[in-house]
């Protein structure tokens, strides 16, 4: 057995029941066998035949280390931007008058359908590459902007193409049920029927790891959302929603009946709601950069989510409408800063919680057994990773167990 020892560093392994803040150890030490890890602890409780048995070493130099980063929440996979709609809305425009020309998500349906592949591969890749700048190793991506299968199929299997090209590991999630097509206007169920479709053939082909709706005023009902998550549960598949975004829909109680993996967004979430995600176990993921953009004034309820032991997860929502960003340090500080997360709650909702709402529990902390993914960082404090607005302080990425 060939194993790596790292030493001189600090472990924030962010375990859940640990006594100190972040699951921190001062003098820490981390063997890794292949793609996992293999002891994590203080350095000078390190057996000495472990120690011995080690072929490699690395000095950390003092770095901070944390688990991998995981972006849970991400339409990464899309053509075209939206900044014309964006400086449209700030010289006033209405979103009426914006869709009259052709704008808001079916522009993004529009440019998406027109793009070859090849052409969603290397936008996305830019895209992606800079989340690896920052420490990801695991990453959501959900399909929704092909809206029928050729285009959807295509959006898939990019991302699919990302995981394989780049150091990082790619969950897929078809969302269908994101917006009503334009060649479907006015038959909402008509085109549910199209999304089961879907759903069967893509299942099929091996390019869905979960399943997503919409449910809102706007997207989908609760009852056509229903039709989709228990075609999900024949298939075997594990479902989230985006819920409660503009209205409180009772889609999280939704949700939670499917055993739902989270509950995304979740602005008008009520106390039931919550008390039936808790009950669930479903996670709730915060989307701060898509609150921040849309300039929104209705909080999630942290206090309730808290009050009830909800599992808090933080994503970029990467997307061109609503969340343009590829920036998850950047969404650590809003949630402190917007929804009044602690620093350690945020760390915690790109890590471990954020391994929980993609049905991952071999990843998110810093323990034996655990993936070997992880991040050192030239930092002092862990809290200094939420608190710099701009920074990047990431010295280098380690997955599953080799230096990225």
């Amino acid at each position: 057995m060939s194993l790596t020892l790292w030493t001189n560093c600090r472990a924030a392994t962010m375990q859940p029941d640990a006594a100190q803040p972040y699951g921190l150890i001062e003098q820490a030490a981390l063997v890794v066998d292949g793609a996992t890890l293999h002891w994590v602890g203080a350095e000078p409780e390190l057996p000495a035949e472990l120690r011995r048995r080690c072929t490699e070493r690395h000095d950390a130099q003092g770095a901070l280390v944390t688990p991998g980063l995981i972006d849970c929440h991400t339409h990464l996979v899309y053509g075209g931007d939206r900044a014309e709609e964006f400086e449209l809305r700030l010289n006033g425009a209405s979103y009426e008058e914006i869709a009259r020309r052709g704008g808001g998500i079916a522009s993004t349906v529009r440019a998406t359908r027109q793009a070859s592949a090849e052409e969603l591969l290397r936008q996305s890749g830019a895209r992606l590459r800079g989340l690896l700048a920052e420490g990801v190793t695991t990453l959501e991506i959900k399909s929704g902007y092909g809206l029928a299968l050729a285009h959807e199929r295509k959006a898939l299997q990019v991302a699919r193409a990302l995981g394989q090209g780049h150091p990082v590991e790619v969950r897929t999630t078809f969302l269908g049920a994101h917006a009503l097509p334009p060649e479907f206007a006015g038959a909402p169920d008509a085109y549910v029927d199209e999304v089961l479709r879907m759903l069967g053939l893509l299942h099929g082909e091996g390019l869905v790891d979960a399943v997503d709706a919409f449910c809102e005023r706007i997207a989908f009902s609760p009852g056509q959302v229903e039709r989709v998550f228990e075609a999900a549960r024949q298939l075997g598949l594990p479902v989230k929603l985006h819920a409660e975004q503009l209205s409180d829909s009772a889609g999280a109680q939704l949700a939670a009946r499917f055993g739902a993996l989270s509950c995304d967004h979740l602005e008008w979430l009520s106390e039931a709601g919550a008390a039936a995600m808790a009950a669930a176990g479903s996670v709730a993921v915060l989307l701060p950069g898509a609150f921040y953009f849309l300039r929104e004034t209705k909080l999630p309820p942290v206090e309730a989510l808290r009050r009830h032991r909800v599992p808090i997860a933080v994503s970029t929502d990467c997307n061109p409408g609503t969340s343009p960003c590829t920036s998850l340090l950047l969404m650590l500080n809003m949630a402190c800063t917007l929804f009044r997360l602690t620093p350690e709650e945020a760390l915690a909702g790109v890590t471990r919680h954020a391994a929980r709402a993609l049905g991952l529990r071999d990843r998110g902390v810093l323990a034996a057994g655990m993936r070997a993914d992880f991040v050192l960082w030239d930092v002092q404090r862990p809290a200094q990773l939420s608190y710099a607005l701009g920074a990047n302080p990431r010295l280098a990425t380690v997955y599953r167990g080799a230096l990225a």
